[in-house]
């Protein structure tokens, strides 16, 4: 099989590979794939800074047409693509297409954007003096993602940087690596001069090591765990480079007693288990009032019983695998925890045997549970739910800000008046009414707060915010 390479200033380098495993069949190997040394890690950055001078003088017509092509062809090959990412990630292949689609319409957004860059003429309060207030290219970015969303985060990062006229080094995660060098191939056929975009698969001790410690790095946005997120505030900081962080979430879905019950379960259950509960916006602690309480637990228990997990290459199959046997074990290990705590195991958490060898869990809905146990206050990333009781909406309001997280909130009310306070008054960057935490627009901000996000917001118009710096020029006539 032969090994997919990294990219370093325009030339595909590399000859030494791990193999990409396929969690719906971990005797498929998906393909190898290069890891990159922390000599080429340098190198990378180098290239993209060498790279910096003439990308960053590029006219909008010249980003536009790029991104634009590359939107085009990820569109274009959306059912491949998918199928790449379903076998490497365990996502199931309806879901997997359609993060592909939304890759591609973050790229035709950002072609878009490259032609709407804008400033401010305004006037001086000194007579005859004029001011210009642009924005221009960061610099080099360093790239981190993460492996739950192999193709769309990255797109939401790389496509922002290159619009507004930085080159970029990209790191995707060990795990999913096949994603990320199908879109960097796309780009790279879509025209982009060498070096400014360059891909350095390996491990973080050793890639994301070197990209934290560059002083040529001028900027670093990452997505992936707390303690990771930490490690980058804390080298950024030394360096006075800009970095952006989206980091965990424990994310709470309130069901008042006035709430559509079908409406309820459906938003429960999509957002705590679809896509194996492997999302940072997943609904893991469902807040429910005493009223609908009973009725609302026997519902989603008997949706979650018609729950199809199998390979997520199958037509019928709902939920696929866990991505791989050391997040299992992180599942198994937090089911075990909260029997341990006291809640009650109502449905799931068992290991499921299936036609392929892979890390099939049932999804595990845990009722009995308070706001102080492990269950409701570590973040799983699993397909593992807490049920907590409340009395009434204040009640839930408090339970729900009651976290060091602040992703996504939602709630499931016909109410106006209670799902107006809501939107004000939860604690999280996204707000839900009568929708999944999970799923978002391509086009509106994307991040949290507290211990969720730091920085500015991702995607759409606010991803400038980032991705360049304001200048403020005068000018005397």
């Amino acid at each position: 099989m032969d090994i997919h390479p990294n990219l370093i200033d325009g030339a595909w380098v590399g000859d030494d590979g791990l193999p990409n495993i396929n969690p719906s069949d971990t005797n498929e190997t998906v393909g190898i794939y290069a890891q990159a040394s922390a000599q080429q890690a340098r190198d990378a950055i180098a290239a993209a800074k060498a790279a910096f001078l003439k990308w960053s003088g590029s006219g909008p017509l010249e980003r536009h047409g790029i991104l634009r092509k590359a939107s085009d062809e990820i569109a274009a090959r959306r059912q491949e693509l998918g199928e790449l990412l379903a076998r490497e990630e365990g996502k199931t292949l309806g879901e997997a297409v359609g993060e592909v689609a939304r890759a591609a319409q973050i790229f035709d957004f950002f072609a878009g954007e490259a032609l709407r860059l804008t400033g401010d003429l305004v006037p001086s309060v000194r007579l005859g003096v004029g001011v210009e207030v642009t924005r221009e290219p960061v610099g080099v970015v360093g790239i981190i993602t993460p492996w739950n969303f192999p193709i769309a985060i990255p797109a939401w990062k790389i496509a922002p940087a290159l619009c507004h006229g930085n080159t970029v080094v990209f790191k995707p995660a060990n795990l999913v690596p096949g994603s990320a060098w199908a879109l960097v191939d796309i780009l790279k056929r879509a025209g982009l001069p060498d070096g400014v975009l360059n891909l350095v698969m390996g491990s973080g001790s050793s890639v994301g090591q070197t990209m934290l410690d560059s002083p040529d790095i001028a900027a670093i946005s990452f997505t992936g765990s707390v303690g990771t997120g930490k490690t980058v505030a804390m080298a950024s900081a030394e360096r006075f480079r800009k970095f952006q962080l989206e980091m965990g979430g424990k994310n709470p879905l309130v069901v008042l007693d006035d709430a559509d019950l079908a409406v309820a379960v459906e938003c429960a259950v999509n957002g705590a288990f679809f896509s194996t509960g492997q999302r940072c916006t997943a609904s893991s602690r469902l807040i429910v009032t005493e009223g609908i309480h009973d009725r609302f637990v026997a519902a989603v228990v008997a949706r979650m019983n018609t729950l199809n997990v199998d390979n997520a290459l199958l037509p019928t199959t709902q939920i696929g695998p866990v991505i791989d046997a050391k997040q299992m074990s992180v599942d198994e290990r937090y089911i075990a925890i909260g029997k341990q705590e006291g809640a009650h195991l109502a449905y799931g958490g068992e290991r499921l045997e299936r036609g392929s060898p892979g890390h099939y869990l049932r999804p595990a809905l845990f009722t009995e549970c308070t706001n102080a146990m492990r269950i409701s206050r570590e973040e799983i990333f699993g397909p593992v739910a807490a049920v907590i009781r409340v009395k009434d909406y204040d009640e839930a309001l408090g339970v729900a800000n009651d976290t060091e997280f602040g992703l996504s909130a939602g709630i499931c009310t016909s109410s106006l008046k209670q799902a107006t306070h809501f939107k004000r008054n939860a604690e999280a960057g996204m707000v839900m009414v009568n929708v999944p935490t999970a799923g978002v627009d391509f086009h509106v901000p994307f991040g949290g707060r507290k211990g969720s996000s730091y920085g500015p917001r991702e995607q759409g118009r606010y991803a400038a915010e980032f991705f360049s710096v304001v200048k403020t020029a005068y000018t005397m006539a």
